[in-house]
Order: structure tokens, then C-alpha cells, then sequence
């Protein structure tokens, strides 16, 4: 059985559509790569970025309680 050839929407190249390409079905393997990298790369963190994350949502969690659970006088 033949695979279904399409057009890539990114470089008009004509490819053929096989079970578990990455990528999107509407463009090729070589325009789909350089999207799969970048989004790996988004998800990383360094110590100091959580560090101050957790910090502020610390202080979230301070002014919520706060706010909530106040008895007003």
C-alpha cells in the first residue's frame, strides 16, 4: 500500500505522509524538526528562575491566605 503523498504548506515540497512522522501532517519532516527542538528547549529551567518562582509564589500564597482568612475588626 502507498502512502498518501501531500505538499509541505511551509516549502511547497511534495513528501509522503507515513504513520509516526513527527511533526505536523501538513509539512515535511525537514520543516517539522527545527519546531520539535525549540519546543524541548522551552520547557528548561535553571535553579535561579525556580528559586524565585517558588519565592513568589510563596508570597501568592501569603496575600490569598491573608485575604481570606482576615477577621475583619
Amino acid at each position: 500500500m502507498a502512502f498518501p503523498i501531500k505538499t509541505c504548506v511551509v516549502c511547497s515540497e511534495e513528501f509522503e505522509l507515513k504513520p509516526g512522522k513527527p511533526g505536523f501532517a501538513n509539512r515535511c519532516p525537514s520543516c517539522s524538526e527545527p519546531e520539535n527542538a525549540g519546543a524541548s528547549k522551552k520547557g528548561t529551567v535553571n535553579a535561579d528562575e525556580r528559586k524565585s518562582q517558588a519565592e513568589a509564589n510563596e508570597a501568592r500564597r501569603d496575600a490569598m491566605r491573608n485575604l481570606l482568612y482576615r477577621k475583619d475588626s
